[in-house]
């Protein structure tokens, strides 16, 4: 498998990095910025082992899995970034439903291992944690891409991302849900190897950001609400 998903991860990775090319050429602002963050995060697995190594901590080799995963969900995201998103009906289904597939199956791995939470959560609690925070983090995400409307009309500059209104946001958030809900249905546990090795990681990971998105979430409302107070005041 790991022969298989490695050039997976570096096929992805150069489509992701040949969307960025594109940007630049195009001079498209929102593909640029969104495909530097995709390239960060797939990176990100790669960058945790170094970092890990660095530290003086024991030697982990996470495997390709995750770090494909990260790169096909953002390449999809990036073809949806250069037009996909407008042109093709489902795209943002399918994006939406493999990118929550990927943190239910983190969150569902750290749940499951007895060396993280799982000694602490099990059975039915795991698959409802996991199910509230990928609905969770789908909030806080629908909430950035409304920020980053607002933003973008009081700067008068095109915004990172695209928001399309509450219909479209009710459909990501059924989206997001079919993607954990299948991981749980599924037993899905490929990240768990992951987990192992990073016990005490993982688990200040799920806990640490629970708390993030809850915070996050007041953040982003109220800083919505100072830039419309903001733009209303400057009409």
């Amino acid at each position: 498998m790991t022969n298989v998903l490695q050039p997976v991860f570096y096929g992805f990775l150069a489509g992701i990095f040949g969307t960025v090319l594109i940007g630049l050429l195009s001079r498209n602002l929102q593909a640029v910025v969104n495909g530097i963050a995709s390239l960060a995060v797939a990176a990100l697995p790669t960058l945790t082992e170094f970092a890990i190594a660095f530290s003086g901590g024991a030697d982990v080799a996470f495997g390709p899995g995750l770090s494909a995963w990260i790169a096909v969900a953002g390449f999809l995201h990036m073809l949806g970034m250069l037009g996909w998103y407008d042109t093709v009906s489902w795209w943002d289904h399918l994006t939406h439903t493999v990118s929550a597939a990927l943190v239910a199956a983190l969150v569902y791995a750290t749940l499951q291992t007895p060396a993280a939470l799982g000694s602490h959560v099990t059975g039915p609690y795991a698959v409802l944690f996991t199910l509230l925070f990928t609905l969770g983090a789908g909030v806080v995400w629908e909430l950035v891409e409304l920020a980053a409307r607002e933003l973008g009309e009081y700067i008068d500059r095109p915004p990172v991302l695209e928001y399309y209104g509450l219909r479209d946001t009710a459909l990501d958030m059924a989206f997001n849900g079919v993607g954990a809900v299948a991981v749980v249905a599924l037993d899905v546990r490929v990240f768990a190897s992951v987990v192992a090795q990073i016990p005490r990681i993982a688990e200040t990971a799920v806990v640490g950001g629970t708390v993030l998105l809850f915070a996050g979430a007041l953040a982003l409302g109220l800083a919505l609400e100072a830039v419309r107070n903001a733009a209303t005041d400057t009409e």
